[in-house]
C-alpha cells in the first residue's frame, strides 16, 4: 500500500472548497490510489511534461500528483479548477 502525501497547496485548495461531496470523492479516490496507483477505474492521465506525474480528475477539478515507486509514496502537489491548472503549470 502506498502512503499518500498532500502538499500544502492541496490542503489549502480543499479548505477553500468546503464542498463535502468533493472532499468525500477525493478521499475515496486517494484510498483507491493507495491500494494500486496503476490499476484502477479513476479518471487519470499521464502528464507528459512532468516525469512520473499524473492528473486525477474529479468533476471540474484537477489534482496533480507524483508517484515515487521506490518509497511507495503518492504525493499530491497541486489542485485547481480545470481552466486554470494547466495555465498555472505552463508559466
Amino acid at each position: 500500500m502506498y502512503e499518500v502525501i498532500l502538499e500544502k497547496s492541496v490542503v489549502k485548495f480543499l479548505q477553500k472548497h468546503k464542498w463535502e461531496e468533493l472532499i468525500e470523492k477525493f478521499e475515496k479516490s486517494i484510498t483507491i490510489l493507495a491500494l494500486d496507483p496503476y490499476e484502477n477505474n479513476l479518471d487519470i492521465k499521464v502528464l507528459i511534461w512532468l516525469p512520473n506525474s499524473y492528473r486525477l480528475r474529479i468533476w471540474d477539478y484537477r489534482f496533480l500528483y507524483e508517484i515515487i515507486d521506490e518509497k511507495l509514496i503518492i504525493s499530491f502537489f497541486d489542485a485547481w479548477n480545470r481552466w486554470d491548472i494547466y495555465k498555472k503549470l505552463t508559466k
